[in-house]
Formats: C-alpha cells, structure tokens, sequence
C-alpha cells in the first residue's frame, strides 16, 4: 500500500490536474459568467508559466513532497495518529478536514501579515477571474505554504493516503472556485453548503478591501460561516465587481517577470 501510493503519487496528481483544467476551460468556453476585457492569449501563457516555475521550485528545495513526509512519519512514529489508535478511515477523513482548516488559516495570515500578503498579492493582482487565476500563486508563498503543510503533516501524523486526497482536493477545487462559470442561483446555494463554488470565491477577489478580507476557503466552506468571515455576495454584484487590487492594474503587470519581481516593488496593495 505504501509503495503504491508513493509510486502513483504524480500520476494521479498530473492526471486529475489536466482533466479539471481541461473541463474548466471548456465550462468557460460553453458558458462564462463574466465577459472578459483581457484576452486569454495575454493571461493564460504567464498564468501556466507559474505552475511550471511553483512545481519546480518545491522541487528542487523539497525532494520529498507532503506525501513523503507523511509516510516518513509513519515510518517514525510521528504525529497524533501514529501515536494514538484511530479507525483508519476515520483518520484519513479527520487529516483532510484539520489540513483544510489549516489551509484556511494560513490564508488569512497571508491577507493579515504585511511581507506575507507582498507575496500573496501577485494572486489578487490578475485582472481578471478564471481557472487559470487559481494557479498563479507566487513561488515563494508556494514554499511558505509547503512548510506549513509539512508542520500539519508531522504533528497530525496524517495518513499518506490523506495528505494525497487532500492535494488532489485543494488543487481541483481551486481550479474549480476560480471557475469564470455560469451556475444556476439554486444549484450554486446547495453546492457552497459542501464546498467553495466560483459564486462564492469571486468576492474574495474584489477591489474592495472588506469584500477581499472575506470567504477565505478554497475547498470547505464551514470554515468562513464558523469564524465569521462569510460575505454572501459582492455588493456591485458579480457582473458589476472590479476584480484585482488597487495596485498593478496596467496589463503589462500580467507578465511572468513582472509577477515574479511583483513582491520586492514598492505598491502595496494592502488586503486588511
């Protein structure tokens, strides 16, 4: 069991990535909820570059990935659950939920703390709402959150197989919350009561400081409602909203070099 979810790590990982990116663009395609100003030849090229600059970053800096940690631990004895006997199944999902709630919190120090939100911002910064936006995050911040991963991960002592659904989870429904999709109003209000929907998600990229300080979940939507930082929706609504920051709105911004160097420039954007 152990070989094999070590082995089939990034196979998975790639194979689910590319079939929710694939069904998210072609949802857009069928039926956007917002017409575009920006064209996706500008966006998409440096909004993909990043992934390919983020997944050889972690790389090179971390050889063993979260899953790895996870059966290391094992192996050690580390963590809650190597130490304490808990149903197996029953820690899987338990390891899911603490790491989406950590996830959770991480991303709202990331809004709070000054030098952390200069890294975070580059996500704000694009100037428009699509799948794609879900995927560019700066390098470093990458890192950051690996780390902060790696520290769950150790301390829960959560089963590979859970630190695995977990990645696979957050990276498709962050693709799938920063949908630029049409959702009927009624199927969208069932679907935000078990996971973050695009309907939800967009007001976190408001120009409006309060709308963007809000809805901080990128996979389960408890954890906004329980610490109260739940907005419903966008006050201009969500064909009306401004979506990015108050700095860098110039489309030459999108660039890759310009994202990259985006944090050690002076305009700060602030988030709270």
């Amino acid at each position: 069991m152990t070989e094999a979810i070590s082995s089939s790590e990034p196979v998975i990982r790639m194979g689910v990535f590319g079939a929710v990116l694939l069904a998210m663009m072609l949802w857009e395609a069928v039926a956007p909820r917002r017409p575009q100003q920006i064209g996706r030849l500008t966006r998409w090229p440096n909004n993909l570059l990043i992934v390919l600059v983020d997944t050889l970053s972690v790389r090179l800096i971390f050889p063993l990935a979260a899953v790895g940690l996870a059966l290391y631990a094992e192996n050690q004895g580390w963590g809650l659950f190597n130490q304490v006997r808990v149903n197996g199944w029953l820690a899987v999902v338990l390891s899911v939920i603490v790491l989406d709630l950590a996830i959770y919190f991480q991303h709202r120090l990331f809004h709070a703390i000054p030098w952390l939100w200069r890294l975070h911002r580059m996500h704000h910064a694009d100037l428009e709402f699509d799948v794609t936006t879900g995927l560019r995050f700066h390098p470093i911040e990458i890192l950051i959150s690996m780390l902060i991963k790696f520290a769950v991960v150790s301390a829960l002592g959560a089963p590979a197989i859970s630190v695995l659904i977990f990645e696979v989870l957050l990276n498709a429904t962050s693709m799938f919350n920063h949908g630029n999709v049409r959702l009927p109003r009624p199927l969208d209000r069932v679907l935000r009561l078990i996971v973050v929907t695009p309907e939800m998600h967009r007001v976190h990229h408001s120009i409006i400081r309060r709308e963007t300080n809000s809805n901080f979940g990128f996979n389960l939507p408890w954890w906004d409602r329980i610490f109260s930082t739940y907005r419903d929706q966008p006050e201009a609504g969500h064909l009306g909203m401004t979506i990015g920051i108050g700095a860098f709105r110039n489309p030459e911004e999108l660039r890759i070099d310009r994202m990259l160097l985006q944090p050690f420039r002076n305009p700060t954007g602030r988030s709270g």
